[in-house]
């Protein structure tokens, strides 16, 4: 069970177009008897329901409906620990990371700042998901290491909304199922349309797992990206002075690492 005194965060993640800001606007007019908290990386294309903004050009703003809203025009940390000066305020918080955003840097959020870690727990990951147009974002190739965000998008999902059935036949809907559990086995898919999913399914739902999640990728990017520093002791007179950089993973490349640091040498 999570936290009670933690604050539960949602992000909700997805590629352009799939529906994103009509499932945030769905979860902020839905009668859940919560106040919620809703951080957007930038204004979409649709943008939070004018009838719930108040208007204002602070950061930080309270809707009509009691919410509250903010945009990231800076570092997410930062306005995170900002939000939580008003933690009284609110009952969870819901991140809308952009359509062209890898979720993994958000997950990262909540594993590298202590502060944070200690006030929020993270609720789940929703990958909102067009199934008309998503296996051409899934099959687009990318240059070098640019990941594919489409891909990433899902893999990291807690759970999937199936988004926009109307405009596909059964025969594409089962496809598409079927390269999402491809992806991400484990993954709870909800079918729906104009984003609408049972609120009882999307919050409060404690889906999150780290170790689900390196179990079904242990080379996922992100919460590992994590670099933490310790001090040892001191050296004594005499003593060969050495600086050791440890890493803990699986399948590592060390002749990659290896080179990689020599050629920072100057």
């Amino acid at each position: 069970m999570a936290d009670k005194a933690k604050v539960p965060i949602t992000v909700v993640t997805g590629f352009l177009g799939s529906g994103k800001t009509t499932l945030v606007n769905h979860i902020l007019t839905g009668k859940h008897g919560k106040k919620i908290a809703v951080i957007e990386n930038e204004f979409g294309e649709v943008g939070i329901d004018d009838a719930l903004v108040m208007e204002t050009r602070e950061e930080i703003f309270e809707m009509n409906n009691g919410c509250i809203c903010c945009t990231v025009r800076g570092d997410l940390i930062r306005i995170l620990n900002k939000l939580l000066k008003r933690k009284q305020m609110f009952d969870a918080i819901l991140i809308e990371t952009t359509g062209l955003a890898d979720p993994a840097p958000v997950i990262q959020t909540f594993f590298m700042d202590e502060e944070i870690k200690e006030a929020c727990v993270l609720d789940a990951v929703l990958t909102v998901v067009d199934t008309k147009h998503i296996m051409q974002h899934l099959d687009e190739e990318k240059p070098g290491d640019v990941v594919n965000e489409a891909v990433q998008q899902i893999a990291y999902a807690d759970k999937i909304l199936l988004n926009k059935l109307d405009l596909v036949t059964e025969d594409e809907k089962l496809a598409v199922i079927r390269r999402i559990k491809f992806i991400n086995k484990p993954v709870q898919i909800i079918e729906c349309q104009q984003s609408e999913a049972p609120l009882d399914l999307i919050l409060g739902i404690n889906a999150f797992n780290l170790e689900r999640m390196l179990e079904l990728d242990p080379e996922f990017k992100g919460v590992h990206m994590l670099l933490d520093f310790s001090k040892n002791g001191t050296w004594k007179e005499g003593q060969t002075r050495v600086n050791k950089l440890v890493f803990i993973g699986k399948n590592l490349d060390r002749e990659g690492l290896t080179s990689g640091f020599k050629a920072c040498l100057v």
